[in-house]
């Protein structure tokens, strides 16, 4: 017997449901580890045919932890699922995951294409390279602009250029 599970991740705890021929057979909580998820499906749903939970910011390491935990997951749009999932009575996590559960076994659902754990890695790095420079130079600037004001103009200069003349300029 096939079964289909739903994970409603949050970044604490995630809400687990599966379900096996039309039928919710278990439903729980478990904290937010795909290690934890991925021993709790193999103990309560050894036969799991999908793993379905929706985009977010854990998202990218969920799918490639499960992946590697040799577990079925699919990484479903949240705008799509949101739309299916509000028709639920009453929203929590715990129903959230029954309707995501239920999504997976009647494959009504958006996969998203998860990118690899490397190029996430590379843009995150770039990303965040990009953010530090940029703080940089509105660090320097704002120091500029505060001297400035009491008719202390710094030269043109970078990195350690610019803080031997602000030093210079202060001393």
């Amino acid at each position: 017997m096939e079964e289909y599970i739903g994970l409603d991740v949050s970044m604490k705890e995630t809400a687990v449901s599966i379900r096996r021929e039309g039928e919710r057979v278990w439903r729980g909580k478990c904290a937010s580890d795909p290690r934890i998820i991925a021993e709790l499906i193999r103990k309560r749903a050894p036969a799991a045919k999908r793993v379905v939970f929706e985009t977010g910011p854990l998202s990218v390491w969920f799918y490639h932890a499960l992946q590697e935990e040799g577990l079925p997951a699919i990484c479903i749009d949240a705008r799509h699922a949101k739309a299916a999932l509000e028709m639920a009575a009453n929203k929590t996590d715990a129903n959230d995951a029954d309707g995501l559960a239920h999504l997976a076994e009647v494959g009504f659902f958006r996969e998203v294409r998860v990118k690899g754990y490397d190029s996430m890695l590379t843009r995150t790095l770039v990303a965040a390279r990009t953010r530090l420079v940029r703080i940089t130079t509105e660090l320097s600037n704002q120091i500029r602009g505060i001297m400035k004001t009491f008719g202390l103009v710094v030269p043109a200069g970078k990195g350690t250029t610019f803080e031997k003349n602000v030093r210079r300029l202060l001393v």
